[in-house]
């Protein structure tokens, strides 16, 4: 038997066992349980372990599920077609088996096609050059305004005051931008790091001059900011800012979500919308709507989740399948088509942000999601015929 129905042979025992197999699995299961009691022959020396185990499993589940004594012999007015239904059964099962290698391949071509997202981003200079950071060296990238711009082996990007610095020369502005599918972290001037995350982009000055320290958000950020109490620190997104001196926070400012969501993790921050603010403290979540402009909506909220990202991994804690889907969406860079109606399904778990495609597709199938990716567009409906969930 090939190692691809090994595997599989294993992961749908599995399944019946804890009684969460789907009923083409059962029907399936069934239909060799039937052969190997009408032709033993089946059973060889290769195959004996793997079937016998297979046989008794199935013979146990079936009399618990039925709650009746053990299957009967079978009379001799029906095995005298066993041949017959054997040879039929066997093209059922091969037809089965080819259809499940065809799906593993589908999967396989669907990894080598979408992968995890990576570090990737484009970094906009004053005088609107790009530089594709993930394809340049590690080394000096660029020289403006008395900064050093400098790219480390671990790929951040480093802003150093150079020794002998032009206090005349005006302030340049940069834009770093991460595509779908990127990520990348900076370290600015005064020693504060920014990790962003996929579809994103943050601008900031070269050095910061004055008494605030500004920076301006697209789409989502880590913020480590260095301490200094006499210049805050404030990052401008939409519809609000966020004022600072110096602590650990996410903001979440996504032009396609309702909310711009802060998250801290240490200190405390100011949220500042319209005519309304709020001080948040760590484990806190400051949500300011984006359709009622000012409104600031607090919650305590798992920081393991709202972090997750840091760490490269997902974990969903009760979000909605449109949410799950915009997060899978922006870090392997497909595009997200829905097919009927869509209920207000919760979704827990998690698992690491460089798993491949088809592993994050398997648990979300598990949850009666259907998927079927064209090309770099899955689409996504709700399947409720599905009962392979536990």
């Amino acid at each position: 038997m090939k190692s691809a129905y090994k595997n599989y042979f294993r992961e749908i025992l599995k399944k019946y066992r804890q009684q969460t197999a789907s009923s083409e699995e059962i029907k399936f299961l069934e239909s060799y349980y039937n052969m190997f009691e009408v032709n033993d022959g089946l059973i060889n020396g290769d195959n004996e372990s793997q079937f016998s185990e297979l046989r008794d499993d199935i013979k146990a589940n079936i009399d618990r599920r039925i709650e009746r004594p053990r299957v009967r012999k079978l009379s001799y007015g029906w095995m005298k077609y066993g041949a017959a239904a054997a040879a039929l059964l066997l093209v059922s099962v091969a037809i089965y088996l080819v259809s499940y290698q065809q799906k593993n391949d589908l999967l396989a071509q669907m990894d080598r096609t979408v992968v995890p997202g990576s570090n990737k981003a484009v970094l906009t200079l004053a005088n609107g050059n790009k530089i594709v950071l993930n394809e340049v060296k590690t080394g000096e990238v660029a020289q403006q305004s008395g900064i050093n711009i400098t790219k480390k082996d671990n790929g951040e990007v480093i802003y150093q005051v150079s020794a002998s610095p032009d206090l005349t020369e005006e302030t340049a502005m940069n834009t770093i931008t991460t595509p779908n599918g990127g990520q990348y972290t900076v370290v600015l001037s005064d020693g504060s790091r920014i990790k962003l995350n996929a579809a994103s982009s943050v601008s900031f000055p070269t050095s910061f001059k004055g008494r605030e320290r500004v920076v301006d958000l697209h789409g989502e950020a880590y913020f480590e900011v260095a301490k200094n109490i006499q210049h805050p620190f404030k990052v401008i997104s939409g519809l609000q800012t966020v004022e600072v001196l110096g602590t650990h926070f996410n903001v979440e400012a996504y032009a396609d979500e309702s909310a711009i969501k802060t998250t801290l993790v240490e200190g405390s921050v100011k949220v500042v919308a319209g005519k309304h603010h709020i001080i948040i403290f760590p484990g806190q979540q400051a949500s300011v709507s984006r359709e009622s402009t000012g409104s600031i909506a607090t919650a305590q909220v798992n920081l393991d989740k709202e972090m997750a990202w840091i760490n490269d991994v997902f974990i969903f804690d009760g979000d909605n399948l449109k949410s799950v889907m915009s997060e899978i969406s922006r870090w392997y860079n497909i595009k997200i088509v829905y097919n009927g109606a869509i209920p207000d399904k919760k979704f827990f778990g998690g698992i690491s942000r460089n798993s491949k495609l088809s592993e994050v597709f398997k648990i979300l199938e598990l949850n009666q999601v259907k998927l079927n990716l064209k090309g770099k567009t899955v689409y996504v409906s709700y399947d409720p015929s599905n009962n392979e969930q536990p």
